[in-house]
């Protein structure tokens, strides 16, 4: 009996003590996970990372590329258009609109008064493509969006009657680099095409066939990118605005340059041309460049092109971060001994979703743990994996928001105008319009590289009228009629939905509380991602928009025609 109990306690303590050990094991190993995990983000930052020298190398190298593009333009993406292109100011009536999106369209209809009064009257409606539709040919959807445009009229000619004769806006939210040609006709594939003026002349004579097929006395002068309506929106309020910049799940950047330096430019009494750069595919040795950027690159459908836009596009920042997140889940256990399944699955994290986390200032990070939960379906996270995952958000945001501002500063030292002339750049999209700290991290390089001395001549403003009214500006530009026919009605078809008037505030972006607006985003490049409606998140963020004086306090953000912030 004796010699049992003695054994039972002998096992007892052996349990005991290899239970100690085991703990220790897996405390140590914890620890080494941990110790990697911080170091792998470490390295991720750093090399990520954007100190202003090498914001001033990526600009110059993008200056060098301006130079090279416009002496030779048989080597270039840039796309050259006639300043004609951009309106006056002095366009008076209502013009109508269309901004055409991978798979939606918007159609609007807009009043403008002058330079000196905002866009009013302003008519909006979406309508989704159907799948058949963007299947087929582009004379197919030409048709569509020609009937649905038929019944927005005449719904809308009911309350301000008038016979809309004269030019229509047609601006396009994806990149069209050659004619319908080469596209075999298929809608679909104009995504991996740019609107040179050839190719949207000659897709405008096909719609513009639509449109007489449906009784529309509207007719389009070339199909353009939306980021020149942009440009338009902006030079109609003031001269001094010299380019544009779609920061949206893609990105692109017009401006204007003088015909000097453009070979065969267009000689007119402006002495300008429009140059739709196509900044997506900008390029140099400069770029923080990961190996997950590499990784993605090589497994996209055009490996070796668009490598800026796959730095600062909100199409792929998320992906960045689930890439990262994953190698850690892989190599530390990040989110457990199994790694979410979810986790494995390309491009789920979108560009919203890595805002709401990386804004989230909450002392717990709650919506840090709601986004892993509703994403990756991650049911709990310690707050330190949290902060981890947040990080990783930041550094990505960051880089791309500090790279785009790079860009615009190198615009403006290209047209010289950083020294002693005042320069308006019109920025539009989601990331721009929705994200807070993606767009205070912009401003913020912009003043950093130029200084409080230089940084009061280059003033960044909001679109005017939102997501896709450049269409009506480019309407206003095209228009050979300057008063409407308020008393003239156009019989046209009866049937349609109802528009929705008042969709959204023109040029307003809510910055007076700290809140992300998270309501329905539907980018103006794509519509793979949207602003969930959900519960605005009060943050408080490191960087802050740039005041208009050198001393760095807070301008704010106007209520009224647009958003003006002096960096």
């Amino acid at each position: 009996m004796r010699k049992e109990v003695v054994v039972a306690a002998v096992a007892t303590v052996s349990t005991v003590v290899v239970a100690g050990v085991l703990l220790v094991r897996w405390k140590k190993r914890d620890e080494r996970r941990w110790k990697q995990t911080q170091w792998m983000l470490r390295k991720f930052a750093n090399d990520c990372a954007t100190p202003v020298p090498k914001l001033w190398h990526v600009a110059f190298d993008l200056v060098s590329n301006m130079q090279t593009s416009l002496s030779d333009q048989s080597q270039s993406d840039y796309v050259m258009l006639p300043s004609s292109s951009l309106p006056y100011g002095t366009e008076e009536g209502l013009y109508y609109g269309v901004n055409l999106h991978e798979n939606y369209f918007l159609m609007m209809r807009a009043r403008l008064r002058g330079k000196h009064e905002p866009i009013t009257d302003l008519d909006r409606e979406e309508v989704e493509i159907p799948s058949e539709v963007i299947s087929g040919t582009y004379k197919k959807l030409f048709d569509y969006i020609a009937l649905k445009l038929a019944v927005f009229i005449s719904i809308n000619t009911k309350t301000n009657p008038i016979t809309p004769k004269g030019k229509m806006g047609f601006t396009v939210s994806f990149p069209l680099h050659e004619g319908p040609a080469a596209a075999g006709g298929n809608v679909i594939r104009w995504k991996s095409f740019s609107v040179n003026e050839a190719a949207g002349k000659e897709l405008a004579k096909d719609f513009n066939a639509a449109l007489e097929k449906h009784g529309i006395d509207l007719r389009v002068s070339a199909l353009v990118d939306a980021t020149l309506g942009d440009l338009a929106g902006g030079r109609y309020y003031n001269r001094d605005c010299v380019a544009a910049v779609t920061l949206g799940l893609a990105t692109n950047a017009v401006y204007v340059e003088s015909s000097q330096f453009v070979p065969n430019g267009d000689k007119n009494k402006f002495g300008e041309m429009v140059i739709d750069m196509q900044w997506g595919n900008f390029n140099t040795p400069h770029l923080p460049i990961t190996q997950f950027d590499m990784a993605l690159d090589s497994e996209s459908s055009n490996p070796g092109f668009r490598i800026f836009e796959k730095l600062i596009g909100g199409r792929y920042l998320g992906e960045v971060v689930r890439r990262v997140l994953l190698k850690m889940a892989n190599e530390t256990a990040l989110f457990g001994e199994t790694v979410p399944a979810k986790l494995k699955t390309p491009y789920i994290l979108r560009s919203p979703d890595i805002a709401t986390m990386h804004q989230d200032t909450s002392e717990n990070r709650d919506a840090v743990q709601e986004k892993l939960m509703e994403v990756f379906g991650i049911t709990c996270t310690s707050l330190a994996v949290r902060e981890i995952v947040a990080e990783v958000c930041d550094v990505v945001a960051e880089r791309g928001a500090r790279l785009a501002g790079a860009c615009i500063v190198g615009i403006m030292k290209k047209c010289g105008r950083i020294n002693d002339k005042k320069s308006v750049v019109i920025i539009e999209g989601g990331l721009y319009e929705h994200y807070r700290v993606f767009r205070n991290l912009l401003h913020s390089s912009i003043w950093e590289m130029l200084g409080g001395a230089l940084a009061d001549n280059v003033i960044v403003e909001h679109a005017h009228g939102g997501s896709g009214a450049g269409a009506i500006f480019v309407a206003a530009a095209h228009s050979q009629i300057h008063h409407d026919s308020d008393n003239q009605s156009l019989s046209l078809p009866r049937n349609g939905k109802n528009d929705r008037r008042g969709d959204f505030k023109v040029g307003h972006v809510n910055d007076d509380d700290d809140q992300m607006d998270l309501l329905g985003w539907k980018d103006d490049q794509s519509d793979s991602a949207s602003w969930k409606e959900s519960d605005q998140i009060e943050s408080t963020a490191e960087t802050s928009d740039q005041s208009d004086s050198s001393d760095g306090d807070d301008d704010g953000v106007g209520d009224g025609d647009g958003l003006k912030n002096k960096i």
